[in-house]
C-alpha cells in the first residue's frame, strides 16, 4: 500500500512535463523552465527502472541484470550529453562527483536511517565480503579520478590522458560483463564482477507488464527523458546565474540527485523491506559505476561533439570524493553500522554542501 502512495505519488510529477514544454516555448524565466523540466525527470528516471526490471523478467537473470546495471544509468548519461551539447563541461564533471558521494553519503544516510524506523534495528548488519567487493571497485574508480590530476603535464596531454584511461575504465566494465556470460566462472574470482553486472537487481518475482508493455514504455520514456533533459539543460547556465550558484555547486548538488533518482528511492525502499544488502549494492555499486561505466562514456561523448571533456577533476572534488570513500570503507569495514551512522552520512554531506556553495570559482 505504502508502495503504491509513493509510486502514485512520483508519477504525479509527470504533470510538469507538459508545463515545462510550455514554459520553454512561451519563453518564460529559465528558473522556471529548470525547475519543471527537473521535476519531469523524477518519475521518467523511475519509470525506466520499472521497465528494465519488467523486462529482466522476460529476459533471464544474466541479461536482465545487465540491462538494470547498464540502463540504471541512463538517466546521468543522457543528461550529461546534452549539458556537454551546452558546454557545460566543468557542471558535468561535478555531477559525476555529486553522483558517487551523493549515493555514498546521501544515499546511504537515508537508507540506514529508514532501515532503523521501519524495522525498528539497533544494530544494522549486512555482508562483509560484499561489502570489500564494492570497496575495492570504490578505490579502483577514485584512482581512475586522480591520476589525470597527478600526471597532468600540460594542456595536450590532460585531453590524451583521459581518454586513453576511460578506455581502460570501459574495458574493466566490459570485461565485468563479459565474465558474468563465462560458463563455470570460478565464484571466487568474479565476485567483483557480478557485483557491478547486477547492481539494482530485485528479488525475484513475477512480471507485472508485458514484455511488449515494457519495451514500449521504456522507448517513450527514454525519448521524453531526452526532451527534458534538453529542456533542463538548456535552462541550466542562466538558472545558476540567476541564483547566484557555481556550475560546480549544481552539478554537485542538484544534476546528480536528479540523476540518482531512481537508484535513491529504490536503495530506501529496499531498506525499509529490511533488505539491506539489496540497498548497498545499489548506492555503492552504483558509485563504482559512475566512475567506470559513466564517465568513460562522457568522455567519449565529449570527443564525438569536439567538447573538450576529460577526467581532470578540481582539488576540491577530488579531496571530496578521497574523503568520502576511505570514510565509508572505514566505518563499515566492521560488517554492521548502528542506525546513527546515516545521520553522520548526511552530516558530511551537508558540510561537503556548505563548502562547495563557497566555492569561489
Amino acid at each position: 500500500m505504502k508502495d503504491s502512495l509513493s509510486l502514485f505519488s512520483l508519477n504525479n510529477l509527470l504533470l510538469f512535463l507538459p508545463l515545462a514544454l510550455y514554459l520553454e516555448i512561451s519563453e518564460q524565466d529559465p528558473t522556471w523552465v529548470f525547475l519543471a523540466s527537473a521535476l519531469s525527470i523524477i518519475p521518467l528516471a523511475k519509470l525506466m527502472g520499472e521497465s528494465t526490471e519488467e523486462l529482466s523478467e522476460y529476459l533471464g537473470e544474466k541479461v536482465g541484470g545487465l540491462l538494470n546495471a547498464t540502463l540504471g544509468n541512463a538517466p546521468e548519461i543522457i543528461i550529461g550529453y546534452f549539458a556537454l551539447k551546452q558546454g557545460q563541461i566543468e557542471m558535468v564533471k561535478a555531477s559525476i562527483t555529486g553522483a558517487i558521494i551523493g549515493n555514498l553519503l546521501f544515499g546511504l544516510g537515508v537508507t540506514f536511517i529508514a532501515c532503523s524506523l521501519f524495522n525498528r534495528r539497533k544494530l544494522i548488519s549486512f555482508d562483509l565480503e560484499s561489502f570489500r567487493a564494492h570497496s575495492g571497485l570504490l578505490t579502483l574508480a577514485i584512482f581512475a579520478l586522480i591520476i589525470p590530476d597527478v600526471f597532468n603535464f600540460s594542456g595536450s596531454s590532460e585531453r590524451q590522458i583521459s581518454l586513453e584511461i576511460s578506455v581502460v575504465l570501459m574495458s574493466i566494465y566490459v570485461y565485468s560483463v563479459v565474465a558474468t556470460f563465462l560458463p563455470n566462472a570460478p565464484t571466487e574470482d568474479a565476485d567483483d564482477e557480478l557485483e557491478i553486472a547486477h547492481v539494482g537487481d530485485e528479488p525475484v518475482h513475477s512480471a507485472r507488464w508485458s514484455m511488449k508493455a515494457a519495451v514500449s514504455v521504456l522507448v517513450v520514456v527514454t525519448a521524453l527523458l531526452a526532451v527534458m533533459s534538453e529542456t533542463m539543460t538548456g535552462a541550466l547556465g542562466a538558472t545558476a546565474s540567476k541564483l547566484g550558484l557555481t556550475p560546480m555547486f549544481m552539478g554537485v548538488f542538484v544534476l546528480a540527485l536528479l540523476g540518482n533518482t531512481a537508484e535513491l528511492i529504490n536503495a530506501v525502499r529496499f531498506a525499509r523491506n529490511d533488505q539491506i544488502e539489496l540497498a548497498l549494492g545499489i548506492l555503492l555499486g552504483g558509485s563504482a559505476q559512475m566512475a567506470l561505466m559513466v564517465a568513460p562514456c562522457l568522455v567519449f561523448i565529449g570527443l564525438y561533439q569536439g567538447v573538450a571533456m576529460n577526467l581532470l577533476f578540481s582539488k576540491y572534488e577530488l579531496l571530496a570524493l578521497i574523503m568520502t570513500v576511505t570514510s565509508i570503507s572505514n566505518y563499515l569495514s566492521s560488517g554492521h553500522v548502528k542506525p546513527r551512522a546515516g545521520v553522520y552520512f548526511l552530516a558530511i554531506y551537508l558540510m561537503l554542501g556548505i563548502g562547495f556553495f563557497y566555492d569561489p570559482n
